[in-house]
Formats: structure tokens, C-alpha cells, sequence
């Protein structure tokens, strides 16, 4: 049976997981969720998504819902097939490569979700930005980042040689930030613009860059 995917297409999180799937060459389903008509707020989605957020996956009765949960057990799932060692085995690499994913997670993500909340998601619900907000969150984002260019001027990728999930949790966001909105993060810090480039140019990115 093929793995579900329930959520909407243009989801950030959503295509997240499309992303790693194909990354690890894992057919999927996309069921489509109507998040404006307020579908994933219903007590049938709730049922499966407490929440009610996307994505939730279905696999094969398995229910799993947090993105991030849903690309470690894909990543872990189906080790032996596709981009290899998104989760590395070895305890000393998965330590470092559970560091990286603390990274993104504390200073990375509220940033770029909290610029995209101030740019997009009020544009949407007809508010206007928080000014005062929106520049705190940029400039924190771009401190941070900073710490990013020193890691990155040691290492190719966030744990190491290698690609991680942990770099690629940065895609959804990261595009929203640095490609849709236009903010120039990227031309001060060559490393971080290096590893960019080389991250957000992956093929099973760009399949599921517009829609999963």
C-alpha cells in the first residue's frame, strides 16, 4: 500500500515530506486536505491529527503526524534506498547530526516561520505586518545565520560531509525567506549562500518546490 501524505499541496511542511520521500525514493499519495475551507480543523481530520495541522501520513494503517517525526521514520524506514544516511547510524555522527537538527529547530525555524507569519499568513487573513516584530525577527534570523556562515566554513553541511535531514529541513522556510520574500541573507555570508545553493538545488527539492 502507498504511503498517504494528507495535506494540502502548497503546504510548507507538506512538501517537506514530499521532498523527503522522494529523496529516499518512497512513492506517495498526496491526499488533499482543504486547509482554507478549514478541513483540518474538523473532528474527522482531528481524529487522526489532534492538532489539526498537515501533514499526517498514513502508512499502511500507520498513522504518524510533526513533520520532522515523519521524515525520520521515512528516513529510517527505508534506509537502504535512496540518498543514503539522512539519519546517520553511528552514535557519534547521529549526536552531531541530532545538534544540527537543534539548530534548525532554535534558530532557524521561529525566525523564518515567524517572517513568513508577519508577510504572508496576515497578507492572507487581510492584517498588516507587525513592523516593529517583522525587523526583530530579521535581524535575529540574520545573527543567527551568521553562527551559520562560522559552522558552515568548517563543514560542507550542518552535521558534517554529508547531507542531513537537518539541512533539509531548512528548504521549506528557507525558500520562503531567501527566494519568495526576497530577503538578502545570503550575499555576506558566502558560506551559507555555498551551502544554499547546493541544498535548495536538489532534484527532489525542485519536484516539490511550487506543490507536493
Amino acid at each position: 500500500m502507498v504511503l498517504k501524505i494528507h495535506g494540502h499541496a502548497i503546504a510548507p511542511l507538506v512538501r517537506l515530506v514530499a521532498e523527503v520521500c522522494r529523496e529516499k525514493e518512497v512513492p506517495y499519495e498526496l491526499v488533499n486536505v482543504e486547509v482554507y475551507k478549514g478541513e483540518h480543523k474538523t473532528p474527522a481530520f482531528k481524529e487522526f491529527q489532534p492538532f489539526g495541522q498537515v501533514p499526517y501520513i498514513d502508512d499502511d494503517g500507520f498513522i504518524l503526524y510533526e513533520s520532522r517525526a515523519i521524515c525520520r521514520y521515512i528516513a529510517k524506514k527505508y534506509a537502504s534506498q535512496g540518498t543514503p544516511d539522512l539519519v546517520p547510524h553511528e552514535p557519534k555522527a547521529e549526536a552531531v547530526f541530532e545538534q544540527a537538527v537543534s539548530i534548525e529547530t532554535s534558530n532557524f525555524y521561529p525566525f523564518a516561520l515567524g517572517i513568513t507569519a508577519e508577510k504572508i499568513i496576515k497578507k492572507h487573513r487581510g492584517l498588516e505586518p507587525n513592523e516593529a516584530r517583522l525587523s526583530d525577527l530579521v535581524n535575529n534570523l540574520k545573527a543567527k545565520l551568521d553562527v551559520y556562515e562560522v559552522i558552515l566554513g568548517k563543514q560542507a553541511y550542518l552535521a558534517g560531509s554529508s547531507i542531513t535531514l537537518a539541512d533539509l529541513f531548512h528548504l521549506p522556510y528557507g525558500t520562503i525567506v531567501f527566494e519568495e520574500l526576497g530577503y538578502d541573507m545570503l550575499e555576506d555570508r558566502p558560506n551559507v549562500a555555498r551551502w544554499w545553493k547546493d541544498v535548495s538545488a536538489r532534484p527532489s527539492w525542485l519536484a516539490v518546490k511550487a506543490k507536493a
